[in-house]
């Protein structure tokens, strides 16, 4: 993976290795799962979810999420493999099309799945910042909980994880591999608790038969529709491909990172689904509840206990806090890989790394600056976060396609084998995750409910639309008579 050029050692994206090979397979393995934080994404969303055919329609639907996130993966692990580099799919997108065509793909794809993470990262931390606030008003049931209380929780965490990502680098492995403990006995120990306290569970109809659609389209509309719940807790499966230059063995260990987050992700989530929704003994009292955090209603349903409800959680906060330490990394690679290359403004400030904290400081800032911002729009509009921080999953499965596509088109020629390839299966591996792309972002992109009002809007479209044509405008400014293209383009064509 690292080569020497005049006495530097220099990485597969051509470039200078700057940054601490500090992760090991288990290390990474923790990483990718606590990016994806499964189960707790899963409680996070299970009040929206729950309309698009109540238990059965969140547990199949999460099944079949992740049975498409599964071929998905199979094509980024193989692309990762052959192409270890911290720009991920913003370089396998230059690599795959070509010469000709590859600089100006390259280019969106990084811009696209870039703002994907970014809008992520702001979700991730709004759902920690109600956690918090939740946990506060447990014990204070008189509190009134207003937009501006989960803004303030929501900047001093954004403070927190940015500080552990500029100044704690060093710890962040250690930091992950309690994470993964945190993420698997913590969902036991959760399952465990909601399968043994409650007085009374709900019965097997409830859990797995009877589909309650509330959405206003018909049971099939809305169990696909209902699969981007399922997908956001999944869907993070480039994530780990982002710190490929901070690995011994990036070419071996990346795809079984991005098979470990698939599989134990899907695993700890459906039985946490199973376990949650047993306890339920008041679905109703669950969906108007008035907090800031509505699993909590459902941890008072199964423990009857305001201490058994914060400890469950504490667990859910600890479990999102180091969730948001790697999510921040992620997006300040992706910033930092494509200031280092020439495609973003103000490239030499954000192509900086500070080597001895082994960390792009720059672009960690900028994307912290930007979720702030992006923080700041649930004070307003409660709807237009929601679209805004949905849309992580149409942003980055598009810039997938746009790294698998052209790969299907050249006959996979421009892509070197890696230690994990597809073999013979590679087309139809490929085609395969080209069409359930297209298909379910379609589908992601109907409004939430029938008849369509301003709250069940979906903008999940206009978002896309807006990143792309915001992309290419700066490609008409900058792009098309500046960018060269990534250096790895050089090395594998």
């Amino acid at each position: 993976v690292v080569s020497i050029e005049n006495g530097v050692p220099v990485n597969a994206s051509g470039h200078k290795d700057q940054l601490k090979r500090q992760y090991g397979l288990l290390g990474i393995c923790g990483l990718a799962l606590n990016i994806d934080n499964a189960w707790i994404a899963l409680g996070g969303s299970v009040t929206i979810a729950i309309a698009n055919g109540g238990p059965p329609g969140v547990l199949y639907e999460l099944i079949v999420a992740c049975s498409y996130y599964a071929v998905i993966g199979a094509c980024i692990a193989e692309l990762a493999s052959a192409i270890p580099s911290a720009g991920g799919v913003y370089h396998y997108a230059s690599i795959t099309p070509g010469i000709k065509w590859g600089r100006v793909i390259g280019f969106f794809a990084g811009s696209i799945n870039f703002f994907g993470w970014l809008f992520d990262f702001a979700s991730i931390t709004q759902i920690c910042a109600n956690v918090a606030v939740q946990l506060y008003a447990i014990f204070h049931p008189d509190l009134v909980i207003e937009p501006w209380h989960v803004y303030i929780a929501y900047v001093l965490i954004t403070v927190l994880v940015t500080s552990i990502c500029i100044f704690a680098n060093g710890t962040i492995p250690t930091l992950q591999h309690a994470g993964l403990i945190l993420v698997v006995v913590g969902g036991f120990v959760t399952i465990v608790v909601l399968a043994a306290m409650p007085d009374a569970h709900a019965s097997s109809d409830f859990v797995w038969k009877n589909f309650d659609n509330i959405t206003g389209w018909g049971n099939g509309v809305a169990f696909l529709t209902g699969c981007l719940n399922g997908a956001f807790t999944i869907g993070t499966i480039d994530a780990i491909t982002h710190l490929a230059e901070e690995l011994p063995n990036p070419s071996i260990d990346l795809p079984k990172g991005i098979a470990a987050q698939v599989g134990l992700g899907f695993l700890t989530a459906f039985c946490f689904g199973i376990a949650l929704f047993y306890s339920i003994t008041d679905l109703d009292a669950v969906i108007t509840s008035n907090g800031s955090f509505p699993l909590a209603a459902i941890y008072h349903q199964a423990t009857g206990t305001k201490g058994g409800t914060f400890c469950l959680l504490f667990i859910v906060l600890l479990s999102l806090l180091i969730c948001l330490v790697g999510t921040l990394l992620t997006c300040g690679r992706i910033w930092w890989s494509l200031a280092r290359d020439n495609a973003t403004p103000l490239p030499k400030l954000f192509s900086r790394v500070n080597e001895g904290l082994s960390c792009p400081i720059p672009a960690t800032l900028l994307c912290t600056i930007i979720s702030l911002g992006l923080g700041a729009i649930s004070l307003g509009s409660k709807t237009a976060f929601t679209d805004l921080a949905g849309s992580f999953i149409i942003l980055t499965s598009v810039s997938y396609a746009l790294a698998i596509a052209p790969n299907v088109i050249t006959g996979r020629k421009n892509v070197p084998k890696g230690p994990f390839h597809l073999g013979s299966a590679g087309y139809v591996v490929n085609v395969a995750a080209l069409l359930l792309i297209v298909f379910f972002d379609v589908m992601y992109c109907f409004p939430y409910g029938l008849p369509t009002t301003t709250p069940l809007m979906n903008y999940n479209s206009v978002i896309l639309c807006g990143v792309t044509a915001l992309t290419g405008i700066w490609w008409f400014i900058h792009g098309a008579r500046t960018y060269k293209g990534p250096k790895l383009t050089h090395i594998h064509l």
